[in-house]
């Protein structure tokens, strides 16, 4: 059974930083690359950040560019968003994504900036 478990999420004040991990399950998680993505209320889903199988590259959207960072380790099927300098338009639930063979989906985890 494959499985996509975020975990990390809550509410954090502006300036703040959280750290997301996604647990994977159930196929070959290093012939996936990752995602991480976020969906604002009212707002679409939009990808935050990307890193290939082997996590030699990786790419990020504007709006988040040197303040988070992705990483996997294969090892252990995890990936990570390190979040930084957390600005309230980053609220959001955030949702990781594994796009290879098929197309897999988390459940998502809560982000809130707030003071």
């Amino acid at each position: 059974q494959v499985q996509l478990v975020e975990s990390g999420g809550g509410l954090v004040q502006p300036g703040g930083s959280l750290r997301l991990s996604c647990a994977a399950s159930g196929f070959t998680f290093s012939d996936y690359g990752m995602n991480w993505y976020r969906q604002a209320p009212g707002k679409e889903r939009e990808l935050v950040a990307y890193i290939t199988s082997v996590g030699g590259y990786r790419n990020y959207a504007n709006s988040v560019k040197g303040r988070f960072t992705i990483s996997r380790d294969n090892a252990k099927n995890m990936v990570y968003l390190q979040m930084n300098s957390l600005k309230p338009e980053d609220t959001a639930v955030y949702y990781c994504n594994a796009k290879g063979t098929y197309d897999y989906w988390g459940q998502g985890t809560q982000v809130t900036v707030s003071s």
